[in-house]
């Protein structure tokens, strides 16, 4: 018997809006894995190309600066024009960047495919996680949005994981590693482009339009404390995801003699696995108990870490990994949560892009470093610096947050 109160929408209206739910998280993961793929193919970059390992940091560094450049000039767009042209326009070029990559492997090519690579997630990111909340509200309402969140994360870090293990396996299999994975990545992102054409439209264009302008960035002054610890915590777990995407093939083959592309395609599936898991338990803790945790767990990790490279155990590198990764996880989650709970309705938006942008610099300056360090360094020594840089990050971002609670 129906109530009065919440009339459900048709059913097919409301089948219709939970297909689109799974298809909008299939394209959502896999560009997060196609934006992963070169991870365990770089030394093998390296060794066409003949480049360091600071190349290897500057081509991760023009990644990043594709995501915020599209999160900031076109992550926000959907609210106006729609979620499905915006997915459209962000799956056009990802398919761009990994037909760059499957064309040259030259190093003028790997920069702009990351950089367009880098686009493509700046702009799906956003409107994939809005559509999909836009969605299941439609398909299940009155039921809240939890699977939304969890799904949401689980595309988001489980794709980055998957792009790794995927294109290590494809190097092992195949007779062209620097092709083959990106041919696939063509095609499943054409098969995500495609099934757009059945995903039920959620935004109604305003009319009139409004005039266009860049996503603001801004903390309201009064909480400007508690965004200094979030937002540290975020650069902290960043930087151990930049780590495990940019330079962790270099450590295993230089510290534990695995050149093996599918070991460090799992090494990377470890960490963003670990992320996306360990959020799902603590969903409903509150957001202050899930930064102290988060950063609690990723110290214990990045010690770990540490331990695994001074005794040269591959297994406890990977622990370590799988362990920093849960604690990066939990501690963004926390993080974000945060930033929402104490931003202004009307400032969210602008709160949510500040915090991005510290991320995304967690996530290119300190692996920028580490690259510069490695050049002239021992890695070794390059890494307990950069481990040793992490866990005083650590303790700043446990201090302020614990600070602007009390407070």
């Amino acid at each position: 018997m129906q109530t009065s109160y919440a009339p459900p929408p048709a059913p097919p209206a409301s089948r219709r809006h939970g297909r689109g739910f799974w298809l909008i998280a299939y394209l959502f993961t896999v560009t997060m894995a196609s934006s992963t793929l070169p991870t365990p193919l770089y030394p093998l970059y390296q060794r066409e190309d003949g480049f360091g390992a600071l190349m290897v940091t500057v081509v991760f560094a023009t990644y990043a600066v594709g995501v915020l450049a599209a999160l900031f000039l076109g992550g926000h767009i959907s609210d106006w024009v729609g979620r499905r042209r915006m997915l459209v326009l962000g799956l056009l070029v990802g398919i761009v960047s990994s037909a760059t990559f499957a064309l040259s492997t030259a190093l003028p090519a790997l920069l702009a495919g990351r950089l367009l690579s880098g686009v493509s997630v700046g702009l799906i990111t956003a409107t994939a996680t809005a559509h999909l909340a836009d969605l299941d509200g439609r398909a299940r309402p009155g039921q809240g949005l939890r699977r939304a969140e969890v799904v949401a994360t689980a595309a988001n870090l489980g794709g980055l994981g998957l792009g790794p293990l995927v294109s290590g396996l494809l190097a092992e299999l195949t007779s062209s590693p620097l092709r083959v994975p990106y041919v696939v990545s063509v095609v499943l992102l054409a098969i995500g482009l495609a099934a757009l054409a059945v995903v039920p439209e959620t935004v109604e264009r305003p009319d009139p339009m409004p005039a266009y302008r860049p996503q603001r960035t801004g903390v309201a002054p009064e909480h400007r404390s508690t965004f200094v610890g979030a937002a540290t915590a975020s650069v902290v777990a960043f930087a151990v995801f930049g780590l495990f995407t940019s330079l962790a093939p270099l450590v295993l083959t230089t510290l534990f003699d695995s050149g093996s592309r599918v070991m460090a395609g799992l090494a990377a599936l470890l960490v963003f696995g670990s992320a996306a898991a360990a959020q799902i338990p603590l969903h409903r803790v509150a957001a202050h108990r899930q930064l102290v945790t988060g950063l609690a767990v990723m110290a214990v990790g990045v010690v770990v870490l540490v331990l695994a490279v001074h005794l040269a155990v591959l297994a406890l590198f990977l622990a370590g990994g799988a362990l920093a990764g849960a604690g990066a996880g939990i501690t963004f989650k926390g993080s974000m949560s945060t930033v929402l709970a104490t931003a202004a309705e009307n400032r969210r938006g602008e709160s949510v892009a500040a915090l991005f942008l510290s991320a995304y610099v967690g996530l290119t300056v300190p692996v920028l470093g580490l690259g510069f360090a490695a050049q002239s360094l021992p890695v070794t020594v390059a890494l307990y610096a950069f481990a040793a840089v992490l866990l005083l990050a650590l303790a700043f971002a446990g201090w302020r947050t614990v600070t602007a609670r009390a407070r």
